[in-house]
């Protein structure tokens, strides 16, 4: 099978997905996975797209991806200028791709793939963030939502962290981490933080092994000012300061 590079949560950022490749590809990556939410955000969506489309990738749909697709659907962009500008961006033939994808897939091997739960795309899979930041949940939660998930290992994105998590069930839940964005603050389901607390682009790295699953995470350097300047531009403060510190105001 080989080494497997592991990546979520892009969020448009090119110049992050554009060190991760080239540092998996160094790493002896041979196949590549992506777990959504890949062109929404205030940098370049237009360039991103593009530059999946000259590489091999697995890839599925995440909540903001939907959502993307929802508000060309719908004829709205709810008052979002973060929304107005992707759309903007992206032509007919991005749309249709994203449109595409999956909401999950179960890649064979003992491998599944998902955004956020199984069964729900805007849930937190592996974080309960119920105090405002994000704790592990319990084994049995965290089943819970796995239990018509047969395969042994799930990988999820959506919280921007990266973790494996075993469970008494005899699976592997592992996240990867955010490419684009090390940081950012919701008020759903309640008011809360994601932090990484550095500027650095994650990803993850997994090999079968005759003991299991060896997982790699991966935090690489990358030209953020970048992304910084983009974000700043589309008067994105909040972003622009994730970006470069890996905290959320």
């Amino acid at each position: 099978m080989g080494k497997i590079a592991v990546m979520a949560d892009i969020h448009s950022n090119v110049w992050a997905l554009e060190a991760v490749l080239s540092d998996a590809k160094n790493k002896g990556a041979r196949r590549f996975v992506n777990l959504g939410d890949t062109l929404y955000g205030p940098l370049e969506p237009k360039e991103t797209w593009e530059l999946l489309q000259g590489e091999e990738i697995m890839t599925i749909k995440g909540n903001q991806d939907r959502q993307i697709c929802e508000a060309i659907d719908g004829g709205s962009e709810d008052g979002n200028p973060t929304m107005a500008f992707v759309l903007s961006e992206l032509d007919t033939t991005a749309l249709e791709w994203m449109g595409a994808l999956p909401l999950t897939l179960a890649l064979g091997e003992g491998i599944f793939l998902c955004h956020g739960t199984p069964e729900n795309d805007l849930g937190y899979l592996l974080e309960d963030v119920s105090r405002g930041h994000a704790q592990v949940r319990s084994d049995g939660e965290i089943a819970g939502d796995l239990s018509h998930t047969p395969e042994g290992l799930v990988l999820c994105g959506h919280t921007h962290i990266p973790r494996a998590i075993a469970l008494s069930t005899g699976q592997l839940v592992v996240n990867p981490g955010s490419v684009g964005l090390p940081a950012y603050s919701d008020d759903a389901p309640v008011p809360h933080r994601i932090e990484n607390y550095a500027h650095h682009a994650s990803y993850c790295l997994i090999e079968a092994s005759p003991s299991g699953w060896q997982v790699d995470f991966v935090r690489v350097p990358y030209a953020y000012q970048h992304a910084v300047d983009a974000a700043t531009l589309r008067k994105r403060d909040d972003w622009a300061y994730s970006l470069s510190t890996g905290r959320a105001l």
